[in-house]
């Protein structure tokens, strides 16, 4: 009997945690189509201030039930450093680079941050790179290349795909920077705090943001802040934590390979955008050589 019930409480824990999985790739793939539409009637730092404020209020209520431990002054520079490179450096570069760049094409961008994770770690955190790993890094960046030619400006600095691309350096950098952190903190503590201090940081936009969404901005506008804030900024990283804790770091990332699909097929779903074969071969590219670091990058 107990061995029945322990079985029907492991198959329910990993239902449950499949189901965290899953949202939190389709929260996460939701963000590049909703960002195409919010710009309709926002510009890139005033949406990204009403999204962040739209999370914030979700935020503070966390933080005022569970009240984690509070940063130290030298630590809270650091969740400040944290929230300028990963929310308001990559949301602004992002959302800019969306303008003139694809949903799925940004997805399949942003999903390379994995290998400037490593190569940053390598020179920061002193990880090994071995030549599997820049052969994948290669790789990745070939498909970037190939994307690029199919978006406005290709590769020329400046153009959507180069921002998009310092968006993921940005994100990159803010992954290493908060690896000493979490042990300190707890992964979704800090990203809360993170969170919250990108919200801080885009506030001298949210002015200018609220006029235009109490003004002529669209209902679509209005829904797509709300569903930035909710989902992809709020509880895809609670889901995604719960998923942390099931599966572990290396297997739950390997279910993120599947977010540029997911983000192609709602942003045609959402915008009616197709991607072009660009997007598709470079995609793929740009993929591959993200599984080759994950698998065979690292002495």
């Amino acid at each position: 009997m107990n061995t029945l019930s322990s079985s029907s409480r492991d198959a329910r824990q990993s239902l449950v945690a499949a189901g965290a999985v899953a949202f939190t790739i389709a929260s996460w793939a939701s963000a590049f189509p909703f960002i195409r539409i919010g710009l309709h009637g926002l510009t890139p730092l005033q949406l990204a201030a009403s999204r962040f404020a739209t999370a914030a209020v979700l935020i503070v209520a966390w933080l005022l039930w569970r009240r984690p431990r509070r940063p130290t002054k030298r630590d809270a520079l650091r969740f400040l450093l944290c929230g300028l490179l990963g929310i308001a450096l990559y949301n602004a570069l992002l959302n800019t680079g969306e303008q003139t760049v694809s949903a799925g094409a940004a997805s399949f961008i942003v999903n390379t941050l994995p290998i400037f994770t490593a190569l940053l770690a390598a020179v920061f955190l002193g990880e090994r790179f071995n030549r599997w790993g820049w052969l994948g890094s290669l790789v990745s960046l070939a498909g970037i290349a190939v994307i690029a030619r199919g978006q406005p400006g290709g590769l020329v600095l400046g153009a959507g795909s180069t921002l998009i691309l310092g968006a993921a350096l940005c994100s990159a950098s803010y992954f290493v920077l908060q690896r000493r952190l979490i042990p300190v903190y707890g992964a979704l503590t800090c990203t809360a705090y993170t969170l919250l201090a990108g919200a801080l940081l885009l506030t001298p936009w949210l002015p200018g943001a609220l006029a235009a969404l109490g003004g002529d901005a669209s209902r679509d506008t209005v829904w797509a802040v709300v569903m930035l804030g909710v989902f992809p900024a709020a509880l895809g990283y609670a889901t995604w934590t719960f998923a942390l804790g099931y599966f572990g770091a290396a297997r739950a990332a390997s279910f993120l390979y599947l977010t540029p699909a997911v983000a192609t097929a709602l942003s045609i779903a959402l915008t009616g955008e197709r991607p072009g074969i660009e997007t598709v071969l470079g995609g793929l590219l740009a993929i591959a050589g993200v599984v080759f670091v994950a698998w065979r990058g690292r002495s």
